[in-house]
């Protein structure tokens, strides 16, 4: 049996997938599978399993991730529920609570997504076309 016919199970792949998931990097991830970072390159080159999982982990934790980033900026509202016990019997308390939008996470959106207008660093071409003609004269 070669080392590799584990991972390549529902099982194996799974793992893989919950590690890409955990926002493990490649070579974290072959650490934990027991093998060099060339051969997981070379085993998701060969096995179309092996690339699709590490794949498919990795993006849904960036898309959560950018969802939960975009919300950040923008502000959203939820609801709180709480239980009390009294002598009475239990009773829930339901609170709409609001988290206001985060300056921080709309700068941090904006600078990725809007480089161009958001920037820190400008670009500014301060180069001289022409060098001007300086004449001296002397006076005798």
């Amino acid at each position: 049996m070669a080392k590799y016919d584990y991972w390549i199970t529902a099982e194996g792949l799974l793992l893989i997938e919950g590690w890409a998931r955990d926002g493990l990097t490649n070579e974290q991830i072959s650490y934990n599978m027991g093998v060099s970072r060339q051969t997981l390159t070379e085993w998701s080159k060969k096995f179309i399993s092996i690339s699709a999982t590490l794949k498919n982990g990795k993006e849904v934790v960036d898309r959560k991730v950018e969802n939960a980033l975009y919300k950040r900026a923008l502000g959203y509202s939820y609801t709180e529920v709480k239980k009390t016990e009294t002598a009475d019997g239990t009773f829930k308390t339901i609170t709409t609570k609001e988290v206001v939008p985060d300056v921080t996470a709309q700068i941090f959106w904006l600078k990725n997504r809007k480089v161009k207008e958001w920037r820190d660093k400008q670009d500014i071409d301060l180069a001289v076309k022409e060098m001007p003609q300086i004449t001296i004269k002397r006076s005798e």
